[in-house]
């Protein structure tokens, strides 16, 4: 069933890789059953070797030194490069994270960072920055707009990559599979080489994200991959219109994700083995009996690429999947919900294989991405079919969905663009934004003559509402987000990047915001401080920076024009929440949570919520929350989803757990216009 293998015009590129990846022998991987249990759950990352003293004093000595040279660099646009290495380090002593593998001499990783960060730091102080200009295996690091920590990928340059000259490459991108214990260390002290799945096309760049460890590449993990992208094109000269999304096992439903949410962005799309939605993976693999809310179920719309198989019209897509590999599982799903929606897909089974490449299989998956790289994707497709549940995945080729008439029910729009000539069919869409451009400027040889919308002919423009069930031109203001311009509306709407659930506030830039007043009730208040504790060091564990602090009272203008505010304590506690507390459509006060016509007793109960910021409509406010997936939820990837809507009320009579932060009495979604709806939006 395989082709012969091709001929490798890439073997000097492979030459030129001397270390592939070292994971740690000792990984420890999910799935067991004891991972089925809520009570006793293991800490992912696990707690680290404890390593002799001398080779400690050595390690904090060394890392001493780095810390100096970084002040004596100062200001540097390349420092980031060298930053990295002092996080991992840093972190490793300060969080116990070194890992050694069996017979592994103590903190093999840490210290190779250690070294490798000092030979940087020290060529830096000197004006030097060789790495820059390296080919082969290369650690970049960034500074993210999230958290402002520094997050590190690997580069993998090929060769023939000549810097000087203008010539722009492919780029694959490789996302990793689960190892709990790789953390920054682990990761940045080997190089990944190719990734297992690549054999490398002649002058394709292959860029490894960390993705913030091993979170699936969700939530901020997600936003990784485009802040890694970013970087890269100020330093790699990379062809946008040959981008490669690839992956194995965790980083096999990381393409999956990526290719739903994003289908015109890649060329071609790639992914081995993995998951593709949570439900049935969880009862398949991990043999879990699942007994989610109804609003947990709306909610796995958000990373279930199965419920938006549609959108692999748009999108070349081989899977791959060992034979006799359980997590062959991801493929046949999406080749079921593929068929369901008129597509077939490309699956290549790896003969008597388990959870691995097989090595004819590896051929013919190459050879199959290089055909349709080698193609090219459409700078302005013909035709397009597209189906979200949120406006924060809203972009295919030229249509962008600005706006719905019901969060997390499908909205599509299918059409065409032909002879001058758009035409869309759309459902449950209020909102378009249509861009018909090649780089900045309007091609105008390809402008429309004729815009049609569910059959009603529409002013020609580029932004479109329906109005008491009309399609309309829309020229009225708009708010940019993301880049995108977005109609304010009458008042609040949801649209791109405000549309939540309270898990959208950590895809941007976010401050928690400490109380520092008395709380109205003494133990609801202790129930804050313990959660935002739990907030930010579980920030730091799973998503791998600093969560911003700043207390109530030192919040500027400025703060509140370029954040998301996690809000914590009470109205009385916190200054900030205080100021807005009135025009929340949740109210607190010292006597009850009222939500509609329910109040609940003040002294035991907590809201919790997402909402537009009054005094900036741009950003979030947080009422109480951190990311809403917890440590039971770390055990397993597919679990790694948002668990609470865009509002909760929390009975704090319960103690928190590796589940929820309390008893949750009531959840729900508010409305398009950010309204209290009947029945809470079920």
């Amino acid at each position: 069933m395989f082709a012969l293998p091709r001929v490798l015009a890439a073997s000097l590129f492979l030459a030129a890789l001397a270390a592939l990846a070292a994971l740690p022998t000792n990984s420890s991987l999910a799935d067991g059953p004891k991972d089925n249990l809520v009570d006793g759950v293991r800490p992912v990352p696990p707690v680290g070797n404890d390593i002799p003293a001398e080779d400690l004093a050595e390690i904090k000595k060394g890392l001493a030194e780095l810390q100096q040279l970084i002040k004596d660099i100062g200001k540097h646009e390349l420092l980031p490069d060298v930053l990295i290495y002092e996080k991992a380090v840093r972190w490793a002593l300060e969080y116990k994270e070194i890992f050694d593998g069996k017979g592994a001499k103590p903190a093999t990783n840490v210290k190779k960072a250690l070294v490798a960060g000092l030979e940087r730091a020290k060529a830096m102080k000197d004006g030097k920055t060789p790495w820059a200009t390296q080919t082969g295996g290369v650690l970049r690091g960034y500074k993210s707009k999230i958290d402002g920590s520094v997050q590190p990928y690997w580069m993998i340059v090929p060769k023939e990559y000549d810097f000087a000259a203008k010539t722009k490459h492919r780029l694959d991108f490789w996302w990793h599979g689960r190892y709990e214990n790789t953390v920054e260390a682990g990761f940045m002290a080997n190089s990944p080489g190719n990734g297992s799945g690549i054999i490398p096309a002649p002058g394709a760049l292959i860029l490894h994200p960390f993705g913030r460890f091993s979170n699936a590449n969700k939530f901020a993990g997600e936003i990784d991959t485009f802040e890694c992208l970013e970087h890269a094109k100020k330093h790699y000269r990379i062809d946008e219109s040959r981008l490669v999304a690839r992956g194995f096992s965790m980083g096999g439903a990381a393409c999956w994700q990526y290719g739903a949410h994003f289908p015109s962005l890649w060329a071609a799309c790639a992914p081995g083995a993995g998951f593709s939605e949570t439900p049935e993976f969880l009862k398949v693999f991990q043999n879990e009996k699942l007994e989610p809310t109804w609003y947990e179920k709306k909610l796995w719309h958000m990373y279930n690429a199965s419920d938006t198989a549609l959108n692999f019209f748009n999108l070349p897509t081989v899977a791959y999947s060992g034979e006799i590999d359980n997590q062959k599982q991801a493929a046949d799903v999406m080749a079921r919900e593929f068929k369901k929606v008129g597509l077939e897909l490309k699956h290549i089974i790896g003969p008597k294989t388990g959870h691995s490449y097989e090595k004819d299989a590896k051929v013919e998956v190459n050879k199959l991405i290089d055909a349709i790289v080698d193609k090219g994707k459409p700078a302005m497709p013909a035709e397009i079919k597209f189906v979200t549940y949120t406006t924060r995945y809203n972009r295919c080729g030229w249509v962008v969905v600005n706006g719905l008439e019901k969060h997390w029910e499908p909205a599509t729009v299918t059409g065409t663009f032909a002879d001058r000539k758009i035409n869309l069919t759309t459902k449950n869409v209020t909102a378009l934004r249509l861009y018909l451009m090649t780089g900045r400027r309007v091609d105008a040889g390809n402008a429309p003559e004729s815009i049609t919308i569910d059959g009603q002919a529409v002013q020609l423009g580029n932004v479109a509402r329906k109005v008491g069930g009309k399609w309309e031109g829309d020229l009225r203001k708009a708010i940019v987000i993301d880049g995108q311009a977005v109609p304010v509306g009458d008042g609040l709407v949801k649209g791109h990047g405000i549309q939540g659930p309270i898990d959208d506030a950590f895809m941007d830039s976010f401050v928690m915001v400490k109380p520092t007043g008395k709380p109205m009730n003494a133990k609801v208040g202790e129930w804050a401080e313990k959660e935002m504790k739990h907030a930010t060091a579980h920030w730091q564990k799973q998503f791998r920076g600093d969560a911003p602090v700043k207390a109530d009272t030192e919040i500027k203008d400025e703060d509140i024009k370029n954040n998301n505010l996690i809000l914590w304590g009470d109205p009385s506690s916190n200054a900030v929440l205080a100021k807005i507390a009135d025009k929340l459509p949740i109210k607190w006060t010292d006597k009850g949570v009222v939500v509609g016509k329910e109040t609940y007793e003040a002294g035991t109960h907590v809201p919790v919520l997402i909402y537009p910021n009054p005094l900036n409509p741009a950003k979030y406010v947080v009422i109480n929350s951190g990311f809403t997936f917890r440590e039971y939820d770390y055990l397993n990837n597919a679990r790694q989803v948002s668990k609470l809507p865009d509002y909760a009320v929390i009975d704090t009579t319960t103690p928190p757990n590796s589940r929820y932060p309390g008893k949750v009495v009531r959840a729900g979604f508010f409305g398009e216009k950010w309204e209290l709806l009947e029945g809470d939006g079920k």
